[in-house]
């Protein structure tokens, strides 16, 4: 089975410890959420996957199908299969969304290859029409007045062009009303299958009401200390994570 794996992952930023030896495996096909409270280390854990240069990797290893992609610039782990969708996405001011789409498939391309625009723009209205977008979009400035909605569809977007082999979503529902995030996840519930292995980060149970998740885990101080399935939120979202922190804290050490 293809699959994400994090072996016993270490992570510094500066000389402070955020990820703890964090254990992982996500596979294609399959949705994976992480839930935690502040500071608990998720975002860095998602950064970090992606090639993030402010994070030190100080031990174990990030595998990609079997390929141990820790050194790699950010650029070739996207190319490789990973897709990171961020919590606060940058505008580009300047840069139209369909103008930047096709610089990042073609960077995709074979050395010597050129994208044809005829079959590009075929590609992207057929994946805007299945996240029901309209075809006006593709003119705007990337993240420009767009409201958190269209910023985080956006993102979506740029998945479904990308076809990566593992999303990693970092609080795709922050800052989006109901609506916005009822359209958002149905636009990832378009895209699951058995090619796509998805990594939901969330403080709240509310966005795992849109996109099932098949396994939950629950990061505290740099570590997973609990995974189950998805009724774990709904008992996450009544109890809070204090439960969690003082069975982790009485857990005897392996």
């Amino acid at each position: 089975m293809k699959s994400l794996v994090i072996k016993d992952l270490h992570v510094n930023i500066g000389d402070r410890e955020i990820v703890k030896g964090l254990s992982l495996e996500i596979e294609r096909g399959k949705v994976h959420a992480i839930m935690g409270p502040n500071g608990s280390g998720k975002s860095t854990l998602s950064k970090v996957i992606a090639g993030h240069p402010d994070y030190t990797v100080t031990g174990g290893e990030i595998l990609l199908d079997g390929e141990n992609i820790l050194g790699l610039e950010p650029d070739v782990r996207s190319r490789k299969g990973i897709f990171l969708g961020f919590q606060h996405p940058m505008e580009i001011p300047g840069v139209t969304v369909a103008n930047f789409l096709r610089a990042a498939v073609s960077a995709r391309l074979p050395e010597g290859e050129e994208l044809e625009a005829t079959e590009y723009y075929y590609k992207l209205y057929e994946k805007m029409d299945i996240l029901e977008m309209d075809r006006s979009f593709t003119s705007r400035p990337i993240n420009v007045g767009f409201s958190g909605g269209e910023k985080k569809r956006c993102e979506v977007l740029q998945m479904a062009m990308l076809e990566p082999s593992y999303a990693i979503l970092d609080e795709m529902d922050s800052g989006l009303d109901i609506d916005a995030l009822r359209i958002a996840s149905g636009g990832v519930n378009k895209l699951r299958g058995p090619d796509l292995g998805i990594l939901l980060i969330t403080h709240y149970q509310r966005l795992l009401d849109y996109i099932t998740p098949d396994v939950i885990h629950v990061m505290v101080n740099g570590k997973i200390v609990m995974s189950g399935p998805k009724e774990l939120a709904l008992e996450l979202e009544a109890k809070g994570y204090d439960w969690v922190k003082d069975e982790a804290e009485t857990a005897p050490v392996a």
